[in-house]
């Protein structure tokens, strides 16, 4: 398992057709490679770094001792999980749901930090277009044509960097899928977050 302390990683996964999909950024305080304490024994994606980046290469054994061991990196860590699970099941939402200007949005937003603890980091650094779209599933041509419609719009700006303004939520809080709880037809169990 490996552990990120500074700079930006892409996990990618390649098809049998030789399509490639980006299907996370991972920065500073994350963690890649868990699989490994499951039993996963073949790794499913391929981390790629984007900047400049410092990891440390943790062993299985050490990990599990420690998890074992210490109350406050297993809290942390059962944290470190289930956010990056509510990440792939937001994506996996936002992928089966929303438009590839809205996918795009939510992406450009995630990346500079909007709704994470701290300050948002407007800037994003260099990315390029063909990594936006293996991120949200679409072509290069279609992200062009998005960033240029933010861009005109002031939601966005870019010269090398790219600068996400708060204004572009307004493309994402219109028509959000809402998850119906089925109260009116069949009891359902599970609804609630809490259980």
């Amino acid at each position: 398992m490996f552990y990120i302390q500074k700079g930006k990683v892409k996990v990618t996964v390649v098809s049998e057709q030789g399509k490639e999909a980006v299907v996370a950024m991972l920065g500073a305080n994350d963690f890649v490679g868990e699989g490994c304490l499951a039993g996963q024994t073949r790794r499913i994606a391929t981390v790629a770094t984007m900047t400049e980046c410092v990891v440390a290469r943790l062993e299985k054994a050490a990990i599990v001792r420690v998890l074992h061991d210490e109350p406050a990196f297993s809290e942390m860590f059962i944290a470190h999980l289930l956010t990056r699970a509510i990440r792939v099941e937001a994506d996996l939402i936002d992928q089966l749901f929303n438009s590839s200007e809205k996918r795009l949005a939510r992406l450009l937003l995630l990346l500079a930090n909007f709704g994470k603890e701290g300050k948002p980091e407007p800037v994003i650094a260099k990315i390029s277009q063909e990594t936006l779209a293996e991120m949200i599933g679409t072509t290069r041509s279609r992200v062009s044509f998005f960033m240029n419609k933010f861009r005109k719009l002031g939601f966005i700006e870019y010269n090398g960097g790219i600068e996400v303004h708060s204004s572009l939520l307004n493309v994402i809080l219109h028509d959000q899928p809402q998850i119906k709880d089925g109260s009116e037809d069949t009891p359902q169990v599970g609804n609630s977050p809490s259980e």
